[in-house]
């Protein structure tokens, strides 16, 4: 699979951004893939061949453009570097900070020959989901499904919680949570089902008997049947709103 290296210019600087495309492929639905808090690695390489392998141009930017991080792989194994990553390291992944980058990633899908113009999907792991989440809300006119695993504080209290922007959202939208995970626990989970579901948003909000963080296959608490499923319900929700594949509930 073909996977080549570009640098786009956003607001804030220049960020490499890996991109996954079928060889000598026609007009194809684009992909933006939001990495997870571990950073660019091969992991998220494999991941993303193997989106491109279901028939889309795939575009995972590195979102620690800005501070250069690459410590990610002891990320919770250091206690010095995980206070370092959450000091200096997490504000440059803000959800302002990123979304102000999306219109560079679009742009770049636009410019494609490869790429079918139009609405793209959103794919996100752990802080990518709730970016996932958030760039639904925030480009609606370009999203037409979103998809999000094992994110985390999707609805809390705070002003800026992704679930306040579900009035804003009109995509198709997939959330899988984990059972451990406190940091989406079942009153946040309950009230996103809720404001997903008072604005009218086409959804499914679900829970995998999982941990936090089940989905890269270079994680501790890599789950490959979790993972698989992921893979079902991830290439289900592209399948019916980018290639008009009949609507039917996600497999579970």
């Amino acid at each position: 699979m073909p996977h080549d290296t570009v640098a786009l210019r956003t607001q804030d600087g220049i960020c490499q951004t890996h991109v996954f495309s079928p060889e000598n492929a026609a007009a194809l639905p684009g992909v933006l893939f939001f990495m997870d808090g571990l950073g660019i690695r091969p992991a998220l390489f494999e991941m993303g061949e193997r989106m491109a392998a279901g028939g889309y141009c795939v575009v995972l930017p590195d979102l620690y453009y800005r501070s250069g991080f690459t410590k990610g792989a002891q990320l919770f194994q250091d206690p010095k570097i995980r206070e370092e990553w959450q000091k200096s390291v997490l504000p440059t992944v803000s959800a302002a900070k990123i979304m102000s980058d999306v219109p560079s990633f679009l742009e770049y899908l636009d410019s494609r020959s490869d790429v079918l113009p139009g609405s793209i999907a959103v794919t996100g792991y752990c802080l990518g989901g709730r970016l996932s989440f958030t760039a639904a809300g925030t480009f609606p006119d370009r999203i037409a499904a979103a998809a999000s695993y094992h994110a985390s504080h999707l609805a809390t209290d705070a002003p800026d919680s992704p679930h306040r922007l579900a009035p804003q959202i009109k995509a198709r939208v997939y959330v899988a949570g984990a059972t451990d995970d406190p940091g989406f626990d079942d009153a946040q989970k309950e009230r996103l089902e809720r404001a997903l579901t008072e604005a009218n948003v086409d959804h499914k909000v679900e829970t995998y008997n999982a941990r936090h963080g089940w989905v890269p296959s270079d994680t501790p608490v890599h789950d490959e049947a979790a993972a698989e499923k992921h893979w079902r319900t991830l290439f289900a929700l592209l399948e019916q709103t980018l290639k008009g594949v009949p609507s039917s509930p996600l497999p579970e």
